[in-house]
C-alpha cells in the first residue's frame, strides 16, 4: 500500500489546502478513495493526489537563505538622502 497526501481548492483565488492522507494500492484507487472520502460534500472544485514519496521536503539547510538584509529596510538611507537634498537645495523628490 502506498501512502497519498490530498489537497483540495475552492473555486477562485484560494490556495490549495491540505485535506487529509489515505492509503491504496495505486494511483487509480487513491483518486477513487480520495473523490469518495474528500469530495462527497464538494468541500472543493479542484483536487490534487499526491503519493507521499513523490513529495519534496526541505530541511533547516535548504531554508536558509545567505543575506536577507534587503527584507528590513529601515528607511534610514531614504530619509538621509532627503535630508541632504533638503540641505543642498535640491528637491526632496527629485532623486526619484
Amino acid at each position: 500500500m502506498n501512502t497519498y497526501e490530498v489537497f483540495l481548492k475552492k473555486d477562485g483565488k484560494e490556495s490549495f489546502n491540505h485535506a487529509g492522507s489515505l492509503e491504496a494500492p495505486d494511483d487509480g484507487m487513491a483518486l477513487t478513495y480520495a473523490r469518495e472520502t474528500y469530495g462527497r460534500r464538494n468541500e472543493g472544485d479542484q483536487m490534487w493526489v499526491v503519493a507521499r514519496d513523490s513529495i519534496l521536503i526541505a530541511n533547516q539547510d535548504d531554508l536558509k537563505m545567505a543575506d536577507r538584509s534587503h527584507k528590513h529596510n529601515d528607511g534610514k538611507l531614504v530619509a538621509e538622502l532627503r535630508r541632504s537634498n533638503r540641505s543642498s537645495g535640491e528637491d526632496s523628490d527629485a532623486a526619484f
